[in-house]
């Protein structure tokens, strides 16, 4: 048959398949369905694909042979037909079903009977994607998109499979893309794309493109620019950014502030009545209570202003940071070479590769792989591994009437690959794919840390306690002024300001107690930390792995790329029983040993035949393959792979890679696992043959080997029994090779006559595939080689800085043990005899796993369950673990992990979405500056919380006690002060304090356990030390100012000055005297009150320095000048401080003082530092003693207090309780039940609507189907349960792969 006639899609017909059961009359010719098979017709294959054969072909059953209606197409017999419009046909037709003799089957697959039309049939919620104008390609998004949502068959057949694909989106499915394309010149329709006689050749019978043609290195403008266009690129619109006016909004969307607010505005109107609607009385000048309230609003306006831009800033930095952590490579093929690309550069026609581990990033159609098997329950729900199918072996399958819905080439964006090898052509992307519609809807928010949420708790309570002392306060000078109101001749609006400023200060005095900034600073600290670690090669995929990187006690670390620079190379091994070769001579430590070749000695001294079977099990049985990397060509894959592939190409002659495997047909390939610690693969040989070639770890695949070459000198093949003693010196030299840090990679290989074998069992679903573990046995030995792989630079210091710190660094490594101690030792990881082997410590029971875990140093032979086992028992014993993984079966011990590292390099995507951190460097070294990181994120936290609730007692108490020793019911510290101090606490300290980068100090202590307070011993020493010195400081000055500044002598010389004399217009003798006393007196008082708040404030800037340090060591300052940030912020705080002292006035209500004044204030402020020594040098424990005999006399005096309340208020709650279950609830319920029948009416109401406006037929399954990625406005329960049974119910999958920047 002609490969042209294999793209002719089966006759479209809207009744079943009929498949004809013809007599098998030996006059009856018969179509023979092998010559369909395109591995029949040509030897070359894709050089960029492993072969994939063709499935079985339909076999003659009783004498009688299932065909299909596409057999009959060029067919001579006498064929009864169901259909008129049957192609080529020479026969007579049958027009009547009842006339025939035929028997009709079902149709095989969902939609087989469908016609093009049919298929591709745009649904009500999507028919924009198949409108484009312009279209230069045959299909538009939409008519892609049917393939999936649900998966058709029916759609794919439409398009014209595989090569319809393939030329529709002008595309090549060995070269990919051109990377030089920008503009499509020519148009392609539809017909032309799925027509049978203008399709292009098979896969098999292209050429093979050289591996090193020429690609453009060049930028090219305006690449792929009618690709975007009509089919978008692999982004999603990033999620739409919350505008600085909602911040703003967010920032004065408090109760408190919205209290103060209304306060505000009372008192700014009543002043200003207060000063145009009534004549001031004789001697006093024009009211200006009115710019209380005016100051209050300005302040509230900074305070709402300042920290909607901090929130602004904070959110471009997250943005920014989710940016980066959606990037990531994939390989793709463009111009006939593989290259890695970004992700949001994959386009619709590229071809992809596809390996174990690797993460869909956009929805395609598989062109041939090997044991493909994807996890789709993250898209589709499904929790079964789907196996894939190539898209040529389902076309040629649908030819020849034996497709069903079990096939599956559908590779959809979001999934995992679980297993096996292959490359896809893309179909959709960004928005046009699968997981992007999912994804449209369900962007995610930052999420809150524990931390955070640990703080928000905190920040409640100080709220609660603060509230409580506002609301005491507020009561005392109510029934204070309530007292007062009989004797009080003032205005009614007089009284009124008045009662307005007692509200003022009670509402001020929350707001400065509600620590707000708590949380802000946990965000504040994790947004720049993050950000100096990204520069740091470690990029935060959870934030809480931040914080929690900083308490770390204990570090499992793998071996290869960590503490390894992952530059393998060949140095050493053995072929055969007797060759050994070394790349160094001086490698081998046997002096009188002279059998030591160098490896092209060795390799001279192997036959041809060999030589080639060692070239087979080093290129054949390996996932590597040639491409570029920093515009090198090179090898792309596993490091140990290509290591050996760089031996093959040196010392074996070794062309291309593709050249190698294209003339090789591969039946079956076992990708690598990490429990057995080996790969295979199995080929077809020229004779008929088959041979399994494996190669793994070199003790494992020893223990198989049951026989020898007899010489490898010979071309023939001959085999030998593998004597003890060669298996003994097989194995002395795998422990040499270990002894010196070698890697060993042994290579075996086992010829079959047929395959699968008949004593193997074979793989559930698929009989020609054969069981692992049934055809690994009596292997021949070919050979073992030590790869070395030289430790990372500065990985011992590293190591030995995280033990300083108190963290415990284990290595869990899939090498055998010598290897693995050997490189332990190196690192300074070992340090005595605690190694164990995985085998044996997963036979441990827990009891055993506990006694043994604390000197436990390396973990060798180890498969992923052991490591998570490993973490497992870590944490039960308390540890905070952290954990290194890079294979996709590492997934969940970085899932367990308290911090999962994945690395960039050489991870796999699952491993990296299942971490929390990515070493984009896979360095250990890396680890350690996060662990720096983590700390300072902790530390800068608790400074904060040091110096707020230092400010918080302070403030509070201040202005409690001097509210209520005041005469005029006025704190010393006014509305508008109180919230100049907020501002500096909330928001000023916490960019100040939470930006001091970590030095190596930092790793000077041990980790902080996991139920450690938040406020230590040491930090409640400088809290309340520091509370106690600043109360005194300013109760003195408030109390006794008066006459240790000497104000109660003589006022008038001292402030008989022109301005008094305009404070008293038309005034003389007696009453200007009067008037010129009071004003003195009152000047006086503000001044004082000023030099309060001025010495309260500074004390406050010069503490910011003490808690700059949570130790008791005594170099407060060190590193401050590296801190810009904190420097910055200091002097704005210093000079926003200098300017309200100044031209602050009647806004703040103080006065300007003169520089003996100040002298006063700073002479006071400054002795907080030397305070803070001398709190530094009282030991911890002592502290410790007294808070514990301070908190027992407290809770000695407080339990009979609350005991009373108790007793007084417990029948109130109970009647309380009583009243609103039989009050309130049954008017709760009845509300609720009336709005929900209102509720229910009206979404059914709507559903009927919707019904009748939608004609039945266009009611399919694609239709609804595409309805789970349209979240209706509201969802009645029982629709939600039948949606649920239909499969709608999607769970998103915890990654967000293409979100745009």
């Amino acid at each position: 048959m002609d490969s042209k006639s294999l793209l002719a899609p089966p006759a479209p017909i809207r009744t079943s398949v009929t498949l004809l059961l013809v007599s098998s009359h030996p006059d009856s010719p018969s179509t023979d369905l092998e010559d369909l098979s395109p591995s029949s017709t040509s030897p070359d294959h894709s050089p960029l694909s492993l072969h994939v054969p063709l499935s079985p072909t339909a076999k003659s059953l009783g004498g009688d042979t299932l065909r299909s209606r596409a057999e009959s197409f060029n067919s001579t017999a006498e064929t009864s037909r169901s259909r008129a419009n049957s192609f080529n046909s020479r026969a007579e037709t049958a027009r009547s079903r009842g006339n025939s003799d035929l028997t009709t089957l079902r149709s095989r697959f969902e939609g087989d009977d469908w016609t093009t039309e049919e298929a591709l049939r745009p649904g009500k919620t999507n028919a924009k994607d198949f409108e484009v104008d312009d279209n230069p390609f045959a299909f538009s998004p939409g008519q892609l998109n049917k393939t999936l949502n649900p998966k058709s068959l029916a759609a794919y057949r439409a398009l014209g499979g595989i090569l319809g694909l393939e030329k529709g989106l002008q595309t090549d499915l060995v070269a990919g893309l051109s990377v030089d394309e920008t503009s499509i010149p020519e148009k392609v329709s539809f017909e032309e794309a799925t027509s049978p006689t203008g399709s292009k050749k098979p896969l098999d019978a292209r050429r093979i493109i050289a591996q090193d043609a020429i690609v453009t290195d060049r930028e090219v403008k305006g690449q792929f620019q009618d690709r975007k266009r009509v089919f978008k690129d692999n982004r999603l619109p990033a999620k739409k950014a919350v505008s600085i006016w909602r911040l703003f909004w967010n920032a004065y969307n408090d109760r408190v502030l919205i209290i103060l607010t209304a306060a505000a505005v009372i008192s700014l109107a009543l002043g200003i009545y207060e000063a145009v609607g009534q004549t001031p009385a004789p001697g006093e000048g024009q009211s200006l209570d009115w710019v209380e309230g005016l100051a209050i609003m300005v302040a509230i306006v900074i305070v709402v202003l300042v920290t909607g831009v901090n929130d602004y800033r904070r959110e471009k930095q997250f943005t920014a940071l989710n940016a980066k952590k959606d990037d990531r490579q994939v390989k793709a093929i463009r111009s006939g070479k593989s290259v890695m690309i970004s992700v949001f550069d994959v386009m619709v026609g590229d071809i992809l590769h596809l390996e174990s581990g690797d993460s869909v990033p956009a929805d395609g159609v598989l062109i041939s792989g090997h044991g493909v098997r994807c996890d789709e329950s993250s898209a589709t729900g499904e929790s079964d591994a789907m196996k894939k199918t190539g898209g040529s072996e389902v076309w040629q399958r649908m030819i020849e009437g034996t497709a069903t819905s079990k096939l599956d080439p559908f590779i959809i964006s979001g999934s995992k690959v679980l297993e096996g090898v292959g490359t896809y052509l893309v179909t959709s992307v960004g928005v046009n794919s699968s997981f992007g519609k999912i994804m449209m809807g369900i962007q995610t928010e930052n999420e809150e840390t524990p931390l955070q949420a640990k703080l928000a708790r905190m920040a409640n309570w100080i709220g609660v306690l603060g509230t409580s002392a506002a609301g005491l306060l507020f009561f005392i000078l109510l029934f204070r002024f309530v007292a007062g109101l009989s004797g009080n001749t003032d205005s009614p609006a007089k009284r009124g300001q008045t009662f307005l400023d007692i509200l003022i200060v009670a509402i001020t005095i929350i707001v400065v107690a509600v620590p707000e900034g708590l949380p802000v600073a946990v965000t504040l600290a994790l947004s720049f930390a993050t950000k100096k670690m990204f520069k740091e090669n470690n990029l935060v995929r959870h934030l809480r792995a931040c914080e929690t990187m900083g308490n770390a006690t204990t570090i499992c670390s793998d071996k290869t790329g960590t503490l390894t620079q992952n530059k393998m190379t060949v140095v050493a091994g053995l072929l055969g029983t007797e060759i050994n070769f070394a790349r160094d001579l001086d490698m081998n430590d046997d002096d009188d040993d002279t059998n030591v070749l160098t490896l092209p000695s060795a390799f001279r001294k192997m036959s041809s035949t060999v030589r080639n079977l060692l070239l087979q099990s080093v290129a054949i049985n390996s996932t590597a393959f040639e491409g570029e990397e920093d515009g090198k060509a090179t090898y792309l894959g596993s490091k140990t792979e290509t290591a050996l592939l760089t031996m093959a190409k040196e010392f074996l002659g070794m062309g291309p890679v593709a050249e190698e495997r294209a003339g090789v047909e591969v039946v079956q390939l076992f990708p690598f696992d990490s429990d057995r610690k080996c790969m295979g693969v199995v080929i077809r040989l020229g004779s008929g043959s088959y041979r399994l070639l494996v190669k793994g770890a070199a003790e494992i695949m020893l223990n198989h080997a049951t026989q020898e070459l007899a010489n490898v000198s010979e071309e023939s093949l001959d085999t030998v029994v593998l004597s003890e003693s060669a298996s003994n010196r097989v194995a002395a030299n795998i422990e040499d090779f270990a002894t010196q840090s070698l890697r060993t990679i042994a290579m075996l290989y086992r010829d079959y006559p047929q395959w699968p074998p008949a004593e193997a069992s074979n793989l559930e679903g698929d009989r020609s595939m054969a069981q692992f573990e049934d055809v690994f046995d009596d292997m021949v030995f070919l050979g073992v080689v030590g790869i070395q792989d030289p430790l990372r630079d500065g990985v011992a210091y590293s190591v030995k800085r995280c033990q300083d710190a108190g963290i415990t660094v284990r290595m869990v490594t899939g090498d055998n043990i010598t290897t693995a101690s050997a490189i332990a030792r190196q690192c300074g990881i070992l340090t005595g005899k605690h190694v164990m082997e995985g085998p044996k410590f997963r036979q441990l029971s827990d009891d055993e796993m506990d006694a043994i875990l604390p000197n436990l140093q390396v973990l060798a032979r180890s498969s992923p369950e052991d490591k998570r086992i490993l973490v497992s028992r870590l944490k039960h014993l308390g540890e905070t673990v952290a954990v290194t993984g890079d294979g996709t079966n590492d997934g969940p011990a970085l899932k367990m992990a308290d911090v999962g590292f994945s690395m960039g390099i050489a991870g796999t995507e699952v491993a990296k979405e299942a971490s929390a951190i990515i070493l984009m460097d896979d360095n250990f070294s890396s680890i350690v500056k996060a662990v720096m990181w983590g700390r300072s994120v902790n530390d800068a936290v608790s400074k904060f919380l040091q110096f707020q609730i230092t400010v918080n007692i302070t403030a509070v108490i201040l202005a409690f006690i001097s509210a209520v020793a005041s005469k005029e019911m006025h704190s010393v510290l006014s509305a508008v002060q109180l919230l100049w101090v907020n501002l500096i606490m909330d928001t000023f300290a916490a960019l100040a304090l939470a930006t001091d980068a970590p030095t190596e100090k930092i790793l000077d202590r041990k980790p902080t356990p996991k139920r450690a307070p938040l406020i230590t011993t040491n930090m409640w020493k400088m809290i309340i030390g520091q509370a106690i010195y600043q109360l005194l400081v300013t109760f003195v000055l408030y109390f006794a100012g008066y006459n240790i500044l000497g104000y109660n002598d003589n006022c008038l010389p001292k402030y008989l000055t022109q301005s008094y004399l305009e404070d008293c217009p038309n005034l003389s003798g007696l009453a200007l005297q009067t008037c010129q006393v009071a004003t003195c007196s009152d000047t006086m008082h503000t001044e004082l009150n000023t030099m309060v708040f001025n010495t309260f404030v500074w004390m406050q800037i010069f503490n910011e320095f003490n808690n700059r340090r949570l130790d008791n060591k005594l170099n407060i300052f060190e590193g401050v000048l590296k801190n810009y940030f904190f420097i910055g912020i200091n002097c704005i705080m210093v000079a926003g401080q200098i300017m309200i002292i100044f031209v602050g006035g009647k806004a703040f209500q103080i006065k300007r003082i003169d520089g003996v004044q100040w002298a006063v204030c700073i002479l006071c402020a400054l002795p907080c530092l030397l305070w803070a020594v001398v709190l530094r040098c009282i030991p911890d424990k002592y502290a410790a003693m007294v808070f514990g005999f301070v908190a027992r006399l407290w809770m000695a005096v407080a339990r009979p207090i609350m005991r009373i309340l108790s007793i007084v208020f417990t029948p109130v709650g109970k009647g309380w309780a009583k009243l609103s279950r039989h009050v309130f609830s049954p008017a709760k319920r009845f509300s609720r039940r009336t709005a929900g029948k209102v509720w229910k009416k009206k979404s059914a109401d709507e559903m009927v609507r919707g019904k009748g406006d939608a004609p039945a037929a266009d009611v399919e399954a694609g239709d609804a189907s595409e309805l789970r990625h349209v979240a209706p406005p509201k969802t009645p329960p029982q629709q939600q349960q039948q949606q649920a049974s239909a499969g709608f119910g999607l769970q998103p999958p915890p990654i967000t792969l293409t979100t745009a920047s």
